[in-house]
């Protein structure tokens, strides 16, 4: 586990954007996280970098199924007919059919959705497995608020966090709880933050970007990053100004932060979970 480091895919030009993680199992290689389909050229390429080819990848975990994480799976499986690929319960469906997922994320992107993420590739339902558990030696567990689709593994005290842990560009200080529509839940988010701190790993592999050691200090400000975001929209914050304020935190990493996980997105996203949270209560008082 000394040697964890992220494979740069160079999502859209961009540098340490996007890194997934080959490690070992029993059965050989595996990887987390795999990226779009626009970065596939580029995956193959850092998989030679480390003298490996993608038909010696025997397994594929996913943390959940966003494009800048899951993009690629099928058209992997397509090039890798014997590729066996983990996802949550949630998450598996939308692989073996991605079109209500495409048509969702066509409204939110526009034009610019073929440009970011290529195509969706549906995913042959045989190799597919449910990630609970034991997985190849890993310890798959939920870990929904950024994504109800959400898992993280843990083994050996290395976390393989997804988005669970939120956006660090390493080196940089700034974490960001990047939260997209349709469905991030803050109080899920917290519970989720809270089992990972119970689970005490020593070293989190973050896909945007790169291996945090200082777990503790991480996750207690992640806590306190989330509500300053939820307040800021619960708060009235217009879109601009929400962004403004996220730009002003990141300081000198600014732009790259806005491009891997832009603040737009995140305002969307809050607001929906506070328009959800207001529906429910309206028609519950109780709850």
């Amino acid at each position: 586990m000394d040697s964890l480091f992220p494979l740069d895919l160079h999502f859209g030009g961009i540098d340490r954007a996007i890194g997934v993680y080959v490690l070992d199992c029993p059965e050989g290689p595996m990887l987390f996280d795999c990226g779009p389909e626009t970065t596939l050229p580029r995956l193959e390429e850092a998989l030679r970098e480390c003298d490996l080819e993608l038909a010696d990848i025997r397994h594929l975990l996913l943390s959940h199924i966003h494009f800048d994480h899951a993009g690629a799976a099928g058209a992997l499986v397509r090039r890798h007919p014997e590729l066996t690929v983990w996802v949550s319960e949630i998450g598996a469906p939308h692989l073996v059919d991605p079109s209500r997922l495409e048509r969702s994320a066509r409204r939110l992107y526009g034009e610019s959705f073929d440009v970011l993420w290529g195509g969706l590739t549906p995913l042959p339902e045989a190799n597919l497995r449910i990630a609970a558990g034991d997985v190849v030696g890993w310890d798959a567990f939920p870990t929904p608020g950024h994504a109800s689709h959400h898992v993280s593994y843990l083994r050996e005290g290395t976390l393989l966090a997804g988005d669970a842990c939120g956006v660090r560009i390493e080196p940089a200080r700034t974490i960001v709880p990047v939260s997209p529509p349709p469905d991030i839940d803050v109080e899920l988010w917290h519970e989720t933050i809270a089992e990972i701190e119970r689970r005490a790993p020593e070293r989190l592999a973050l896909i945007h970007f790169g291996v945090e050691t200082n777990v503790p200090d991480h996750l207690a400000r992640l806590h306190e990053e989330l509500d300053t975001w939820a307040a800021r929209v619960h708060d009235g914050m217009t879109q601009d100004e929400f962004r403004a304020a996220g730009l002003a935190d990141a300081g000198d990493d600014a732009e790259v932060y806005d491009r891997v996980a832009p603040y737009w997105q995140s305002w969307l996203g809050l607001q929906r979970y506070w328009q959800k949270r207001d529906a429910s209560r309206a028609a519950d008082p109780a709850a």
